[in-house]
Formats: structure tokens, sequence, C-alpha cells
């Protein structure tokens, strides 16, 4: 049954990130990070990729409070929901800037912030789970990965 939650789960992130969203649909999570004091800071954002439950990543800003948080501290917590689910993940990031990396996760509407995968500026977000906790079709389920 569990293994059945974890494939629901994986479908529902995959729809919600902008590499294989539904067109015309630009979906979000929040990402939550520690601040420089060490309290928790939740930003509402769009996934980039998923790789099932293990990975997310997000494109922003390297000047971003995003980035800059991370840089302080590696943990961090991702969380899908809307009224059927709950999906929240917790684990590290990291902050990539390897250009084919960058290039790999560009997608429209990134434009309208930098001048292209090459900007100094952009970067990549890469989240990676530890646990998970799942609530979906009215059944929780916790793991580690």
């Amino acid at each position: 049954m569990n293994e059945t939650r974890i494939q629901k789960a994986e479908a529902i992130i995959a729809k919600n990130c902008s590499h294989t969203a539904p067109e015309g649909i630009m979906p979000y999570c929040v990402l939550a990070l520690l601040d420089a004091e060490g309290y928790p800071t939740a930003s509402t954002l769009t996934a980039a990729k998923a790789d099932g439950l293990k990975e997310v990543t997000f494109c922003t800003g390297l000047d971003s409070n995003k980035a800059k948080r991370i840089q302080g501290s590696s943990r961090a917590s991702v969380c899908f929901a809307n009224d059927d689910y709950n999906i929240t993940l917790v684990g590290d990031i990291e902050v990539v800037t390897d250009p084919d990396v960058k290039q790999g996760h560009w997608y429209n509407g990134l434009e309208n912030h930098f001048t292209g995968p090459d900007d100094p500026g952009y970067c990549v977000l890469r989240f990676r789970t530890r646990r998970y906790g799942l609530f979906i079709d009215w059944e929780e389920s916790e793991g580690t990965l």
C-alpha cells in the first residue's frame, strides 16, 4: 500500500514541475529554508524538475534570499499540497551554478528574470530528500530514502 502511495506522490510531483506540467499551467509548491537566525522561512515557487521523491530542483537568482539562506544551512523542506493531498519532503539543498545543469533546467518564464541560461545571476537549487510524509487518498505514510 505504501508503494502505491509513493507512486501517486511521484506522479503528483511530476505534474507540479515546469518541465512536465500541462500546457499553460505554472504550478507551485512551498520551499522552507532556515534564515540566518535559525528561523524557518517559506516561499512559494515553481519546481523545475523532479526525480520521483528523491530530488526536486528549482531555478532562482544567485543573489536571492533563497540562495543566500542555503549558504548558511542546507536543511530544507518542500511541500506540494492542495485539497486532495499533502506531500512533505525533508532533506538537504544546494546551489548549483554548473552551466550544463543551468541549461538543462531552463524553462519559459525564466526569461522574465534572466537573460538566458548563461546569465551569471541564474542558478539551480537542487533538493535531495532524506525523509517524506505523504497524505494521499486520506491515508498517511512516512518513510526515509
